[in-house]
């Protein structure tokens, strides 16, 4: 029935079996000190049908933490707790990358280890609040501004979080390069108010996540290097100026390195096409995700928009969602109230088709 959907494909050096991505979600089921845990590894085991998993948006520094129980990839004990995930999943001859996700200016004291600070492009707090273990819900810190140096360090470990992610077993990695985190935070002229080499200008302003993007590159190889964007998105109060030119200067940068793929969202306003913008900026080796079911992937691939589909939501509930595409099979709903809640309930205990957990 979706003849597109099961045949293999090749993004730089990662081999699909199928065009059926699981996209990243944070679902805060690490320890508290960003080390992957039993449950997640069970968690994409359990998924790694998929022709590609892309792990959860994961810092490559404690600067860079977001959320309560979000994965690191900065000490020897989350790398080796990342490795029991690529190890299991591997062995189900799956494939998975790690996205890198440095928040900026999204983040609390509440959240992070004593004295570290939250830092971003300039010292503009976001509007909104995060919820804490420690303190409920609380404002956004106020960052911080990096220097140009600090900002060239930062750029530093990108490369090195790419590296420890290959020590970890993962195929490659994926810059999360939306939703209002650090480098869009450069990206995006209402975030952006510094005047030296990483602000002012378009050039200057898409210079950090093309610089990230080359050191993760360099570290690890172009052809296991992906970026995720989503033109027109605002998420954490990042306006632009002019999103669609802003995001095709890094799309423009990042087919001129080579990379593997491009992970591109559906643009959440109409004057902008981001699948169109995205084949014409960087090529034809795009990973597009629209909130989709089988039959809406099944199309787009159809009509050529891209060469592959990742899906988030659907993959919560639904384990084997390979499966039940193949088979045409119902998706099982998912929990809304457990998405971020600590420990298994709404995260493994999801049955498969014919299989029956109370819930």
């Amino acid at each position: 029935m979706h003849k597109h959907l099961f045949t293999p494909v090749t993004f730089g050096e990662l081999q699909l079996a199928n065009r059926i991505v699981m996209a990243p979600m944070t679902r805060n089921r690490a320890r508290e000190d960003g080390v992957p845990t039993d449950l997640m590894v069970g968690y994409y085991a359990a998924r790694a049908d998929a022709g590609l998993i892309v792990a959860e948006g994961t810092w490559p520094r404690v600067t860079g933490q977001a959320y309560c129980r979000q994965p690191g990839i900065e000490t020897m004990a989350q790398i080796d707790g990342w490795r029991r995930v690529t190890d299991a999943v591997h062995a189900r001859g799956g494939k998975i990358v790690l996205q890198i996700m440095h928040s900026g200016r999204i983040g609390s004291r509440f959240i992070k280890p004593a004295g570290v600070e939250t830092v971003a492009p300039s010292a503009l707090q976001a509007e909104g609040e995060i919820f804490t273990d420690a303190a409920g819900m609380q404002p956004y810190d106020t960052p911080r501004a990096l220097s140009t140096d600090e900002v060239r360090a930062v750029v530093h470990e990108h490369r090195l979080a790419a590296i420890r992610a290959r020590e970890a077993g993962f195929d490659g990695v994926e810059l999360h390069g939306t939703s209002g985190y650090l480098p869009m935070q450069f990206l995006c002229s209402g975030t952006n108010l510094r005047d030296d080499e990483y602000g002012g200008n378009l050039a200057n302003r898409a210079r950090f996540m093309s610089e990230c993007l080359a050191a993760m590159a360099d570290g690890i190889g172009a052809g296991r290097v992906g970026l995720r964007m989503n033109p027109g998105n605002t998420y954490n109060g990042t306006s632009d100026e002019d999103s669609a030119a802003s995001h095709a200067a890094v799309m423009r940068q990042a087919a001129a390195l080579g990379i593997a793929y491009l992970h591109v969202m559906r643009a959440p306003v109409p004057e902008i096409d981001a699948f169109a913008l995205a084949r014409e900026q960087f090529g034809e080796a795009l990973i597009l995700n629209d909130g989709l079911d089988g039959e809406g992937a099944e199309a787009l691939l159809t009509a050529g928009e891209g060469q592959a589909v990742s899906f988030a939501r659907h993959y919560i509930g639904n384990p084997d969602l390979v499966a039940r595409l193949r088979e045409g099979a119902a998706l099982a709903r998912f929990d809304r109230k457990t998405l971020y809640t600590a420990g298994p309930a709404g995260y493994t205990d999801y049955p498969a088709m014919g299989a029956s957990v109370a819930r």
